[in-house]
């Protein structure tokens, strides 16, 4: 009884230690500059909003990047799908709602064409997502004539910003949807099948093809609701050009990296939740003391670079640990 009792412990520290301590850091940065980390409505806001954008991101990469595909074009769908949309929403006079499913819509269908350039060229899948990415930015560049998408006057489709409520829906039912794709349907038992053995899985008789255009579809879907969060937050749609939209699949790597470890303790799927509220704590944090850009930037790299030596150097690090604890003991 006591060892499964251990067991839960060791658990529940191992799942909650890492946020924990980001939000403890944060805390105390803040109170030490004078600042109340969570002041107001918009701060939490804020934070809901990049632990959102940050999670599906997260969810997105992950899901081709566990198999081996690296995919730098989740940007450029983020892009084009929210153009879509909000060009059709503007022009039909459809609410916010409708904005969100033909983000969804055209990030799978994006994200789906994209699997199928793969699977049809056979070429190393980072070549081809770097000419999907450019390609997607040329084409939502030709819809908008390279001005982008403005609709900061339409209150509707900018509503969706001024309840926090809505950020946590779209949290919680996208990890239930994640979750439940993944790990209770056959296309998520065939994927894990295919990431743990792809050879051994494809004698059993897996259609690796198929599994992996769904992996780019669900993808595209999910970076849909990415763009549609980041187009309603700001009332428009920059255009990005030669790559340009690539910075928006390396805010994925750091909770990626963290949910992995997280998910040791949990569900994988609640890791990498962890892991985006724990960057969206340094966000939030940066945002109230008003850190310039260059330094986030730095301070977040240092903590990615620093993660990954611990990770490579864990067994390491425990054999130390508990050499020094049998020599306090003695």
């Amino acid at each position: 009884m006591k060892t499964g009792n251990n067991n839960i412990l060791k658990r529940i520290i191992g799942t909650l230690a890492i946020p924990g301590i980001a939000l403890v850091i944060a805390l105390l940065v803040c109170s030490n500059q004078g600042v109340i980390l969570f002041e107001t409505q918009g701060n939490w806001i804020l934070f809901l909003r990049a632990t959102a954008s940050v999670m599906l991101t997260t969810f997105a990469l992950s899901l081709n990047l566990n198999s081996g595909r690296f995919d730098f074009s989740i940007g450029s769908i983020a892009l084009v799908s929210s153009v879509i949309s909000a060009t059709i929403c503007i022009n039909a006079g459809l609410p916010t709602p409708a904005m969100l499913f033909i983000s969804i819509v055209a990030g799978g269908v994006l994200g789906l064409c994209s699997g199928l350039v793969y699977v049809l060229i056979k070429l190393p899948p980072i070549i081809v997502s770097l000419g999907v990415a450019l390609f997607y930015e040329g084409l939502a560049f030709a819809i908008t004539d390279g001005y982008g998408v403005s609709f900061v006057a339409n209150q509707e489709l900018t509503s969706f910003t001024n309840s926090p409520w809505n950020y946590v829906g779209v949290i919680v039912v996208a990890l239930i949807v994640f979750i439940f794709i993944l790990d209770y349907t056959k296309f998520g038992y065939e994927y894990k099948a295919l990431v743990s053995g792809q050879k051994v899985a494809v004698n059993t008789g897996i259609n690796e093809v198929k599994n992996a255009v769904g992996c780019y579809a669900i993808s595209g879907a999910l970076m849909g609701v990415v763009g549609f969060l980041s187009a309603t937050n700001s009332g428009t749609v920059q255009m990005a050009l030669n790559f340009g939209s690539i910075g928006t699949m390396f805010t994925a790597f750091l909770p990626m990296f963290i949910g992995g470890f997280i998910g040791r303790f949990c569900n994988e799927k609640i890791g990498y939740l962890l892991g985006a509220m724990t960057t969206a704590l340094m966000s939030l944090t940066y945002a109230r003391l008003l850190v310039d850009s260059s330094v986030q930037q730095i301070i977040t790299a240092v903590v990615l670079v620093l993660f990954l030596i611990y990770l490579n150097n864990e067994n390491k690090v425990i054999e130390l640990v508990m050499i020094k604890n049998r020599l306090k003991k003695k």
